[in-house]
């Protein structure tokens, strides 16, 4: 009888690699961000990036930043984490504790909406803004509500 493999991704590099797929969904030509959100029994709950709501024509709305706030991007866009949390069709009971892993350490209204789904781990790839001003609320948002997180990197 053959052994069973043993150089198997873990679980943090499998659900961050679903995040990096779910990344490439995006339009946006500055920053693609994807989020998967997974269960303590390591199930994928919910999948999102970061992009217009889906009942707008993202051709008919800037992709740019501009002092002008109807031509830029940031103002229709929904981030990775929130659309996660939207896309999931359960009951929001069912996030309590779940992990989501991200390609972008949170902004602060993202660490808002996973602090009041009652997520319990964040992942994350990518801390380019943790040294900005809204880093640091998101860090103060998840230390206060007890939200661990983490950072990972991935051998490619």
């Amino acid at each position: 009888m053959s052994s069973k493999r043993t150089d198997v991704i873990s679980w943090d590099e499998f659900f961050m690699r679903v995040a990096i797929a779910a990344q490439l969904r995006s339009k946006d030509p500055n920053t693609q961000v994807g989020a998967c959100i997974a269960s303590t029994n390591n199930r994928i709950l919910s999948v999102g990036y970061n992009g217009t709501p889906s009942a707008l024509d993202d051709d008919d709305f800037p992709w740019g930043t501009s002092e002008d706030p109807l031509e830029d991007k940031h103002n229709y866009v929904v981030h990775a984490e929130a659309n996660a949390v939207l896309n999931y069709r359960g009951s929001l009971n069912d996030l309590a504790d779940a992990t989501v892993y991200v390609t972008l350490f949170p902004c602060h209204d993202c660490a808002k909406i996973l602090a009041q789904v009652g997520i319990g781990s964040v992942v994350y790839l990518d801390d380019k803004y943790a040294d900005t001003d809204d880093g640091r609320i998101s860090r103060r948002i998840l230390d206060s509500c007890g939200i661990n997180y983490r950072q990972v990197s991935l051998e490619v």
